[in-house]
């Protein structure tokens, strides 16, 4: 239940970019912020609130994660330790063109399961008729819709906010094959489009490096795009586009056309210049999002503040090789002939998995693998423990893939500083942590993306100033979603997302040897009202609303 809270004396940042922080008192009731005050002033209307000296301490509007991967996690991890202890009260998910809904058959949703499960997990049909999972419905729901109602009637530790996934719309459409959309299947991805939309969809994403979504042509996305714009204004396009590392910026560009020509909002997921063939071209892509910005179009982006990425190790394979989906993926790595072509494409010519370069496997580092006969290779680097055994790495690769059934993520350790530091101090960069939850070996981004923001690029190196950084991670993202005023702000009437924190000593903690570590200096997270962390410690409590776009507004 939602407490009533007065955080005494706290530094007020509110969010608001032009407002300049102060020292107040902030009273909570109702799940609602009620009213704010000079020091003391508040202290005869709080009545029996829980007094909570903030003196010193920091006072945001929670953090919003513009791209999150928990769309199962939420369901079968409900405490959601990684993102409740950083702040974060907001989530984005359906990201990267390929979740769970909406799907219509039981053979859709299983090659789904099977290609995304290093994103999330993918428990057995046991585990699932087990207690807690047994009543929650895993798995159980086809659209959108009935997805966003499951996550409803359990509870979410997070605010939770869905996109409409442009790679379930083609596999629905289209099957999991590398063909060019016909007419009739364009139409029928139209029709799923607005009927997600209809159910509360905030956007559309792509994963345009990924399989299904990847085969769909620049127009094939202007009619899904022109749909957004004509018929639902506010509503945004989030691509991950078709390449982070060779032709990057003409990626870039061809997303940034698309919200020209059909006047979609965009906004570029996880922007970033990976790869040592783009080291320090970041102020080429932000001179292109200024160009696109004064001629009227809406762009915005988000980034992950580490160097590097993170995805499916199966991700890296040509997309001709994931062509019909992870059963016909298996199929052709048991085929000799089909391996040495998918060798020469992964290392020698540089394929579309592999964003057109040739991977250099010591940047590859192995998720979990869960087999026992190669378990000890989590956490490695695939060349470190091809010459450790003695063996080519792609045969490291190929066994991983297959003994996994390509449900292994990885680390892809190939990013630039400079870039990261240029994109973040962008007017319309927002923060997204991209965290895959799932396994014990992870990106420290799950554990630590707002507050290294906080600890690490604001104070310690001074990038950017604490309002502006804070700015980034609430007012800006909540715009974005349509959900400001009443999130992203902390004023009186807005939903008590709050986080207070220590400006000292507020720190991520993760790192990429223990990535499950909770961030320093977090001492009291509200989720619309309700304590998640008090001093420090997690309650366990569940007090997310599921935001979802009815009558042209975004409500819950």
């Amino acid at each position: 239940m939602a407490s009533d809270i007065l955080f005494a004396s706290a530094i007020v940042i509110s969010g608001d970019e032009a407002a300049e922080p102060r020292v107040a008192d902030v009273l909570v009731s109702g799940g609602i912020v009620t009213r704010i005050g000079a020091p003391g002033s508040v202290d005869a209307n709080a009545g029996p609130a829980r007094r909570i000296d903030a003196s010193g301490h920091v006072l945001s509007p929670g953090f919003i994660d513009m791209h999150a991967h928990s769309d199962l996690y939420l369901l079968t991890h409900p405490e959601h330790e990684a993102k409740i202890t950083q702040g974060c009260t907001t989530e984005v998910v359906g990201q990267d063109g390929i979740s769970y809904a909406p799907v219509r058959s039981e053979e859709q949703m299983r090659a789904i399961r099977d290609q995304i499960a290093g994103w999330n997990g993918n428990p057995s049909d046991d585990e699932c008729a087990a207690a807690p999972l047994r009543d929650v419905g895993m798995f159980a729901w086809r659209t959108l819709g009935e997805y966003l109602d499951c996550l409803e009637r359990n509870r979410t530790a997070t605010n939770v906010a869905a996109l409409v996934p442009q790679g379930n719309l083609r596999l629905l459409a289209c099957g999991p094959y590398d063909t060019r959309a016909e007419p009739h299947e364009i139409d029928d991805q139209v029709k799923l489009l607005r009927e997600a939309m209809d159910q509360g969809a905030v956007g559309m994403s792509s994963g345009l490096t990924y399989t299904p979504g990847m085969y769909a042509s620049t127009s094939e996305l202007a009619v899904l795009c022109k749909v957004l714009a004509d018929e639902y204004p506010g509503a945004f396009y989030a691509p991950h586009h078709r390449s982070y590392g060779f032709k990057a910026i003409e990626s870039y560009a061809e997303m940034l056309e698309l919200g020209q020509t059909t006047g979609c909002p965009v906004h570029l997921t996880h922007a970033t210049l990976n790869f040592s063939e783009n080291k320090g071209r970041a102020p080429e892509l932000v001179a292109m999002v200024d160009e696109t910005l004064a001629k009227g179009v809406d762009v915005t982006l988000d980034t992950y503040p580490y160097l590097p990425g993170c995805t499916t190790l199966a991700a890296l394979l040509p997309s001709w090789a994931s062509s019909g989906g992870p059963a016909e993926t298996l199929k052709r790595l048991e085929d000799a002939a089909t391996r040495e072509e998918i060798r020469i494409a992964v290392e020698v010519k540089g394929c579309d998995g592999g964003h057109g370069i040739p991977t250099n496997w010591d940047e590859i580092q192995i998720g979990s693998a869960n087999d026992p006969s190669i378990a000890s290779w989590s956490g490695r680097r695939v060349g470190e423990v091809a010459r450790a055994v003695g063996r080519p790495a792609i045969d490291i690769f190929f066994e991983i893939l297959r003994k996994e059934r390509l449900a292994t993520s990885c680390l892809m350790h190939i990013g630039n500083e400079e870039n990261v530091q240029h994109m973040m101090q962008h007017r319309v960069h927002m923060a997204g942590s991209d965290a895959i939850l799932h396994g014990k070996t992870l990106h420290p981004r799950a554990y630590g993306t707002f507050t290294r923001y906080l600890g690490h690029y604001s104070r310690d190196l001074g990038l950017l100033s604490l309002p502006d950084v804070i700015a980034h991670m609430t007012s800006r993202p909540a715009k974005r979603l349509g959900v400001y005023p009443h999130r992203g702000l902390l004023a009186e009437g807005s939903a008590a997302d709050l986080v207070l924190f220590d400006p000292q000593t507020v720190k991520d903690m993760a790192t990429f040897e223990e990535p499950k570590v909770p961030s320093r200096g977090i001492r009291f997270v509200l989720v619309n009202g309700e304590v998640a962390v008090d001093e420090g410690k997690m309650t366990g409590a569940r007090g997310g609303k599921i935001l979802r776009r009815k009558d042209g507004k975004v409500v819950g």
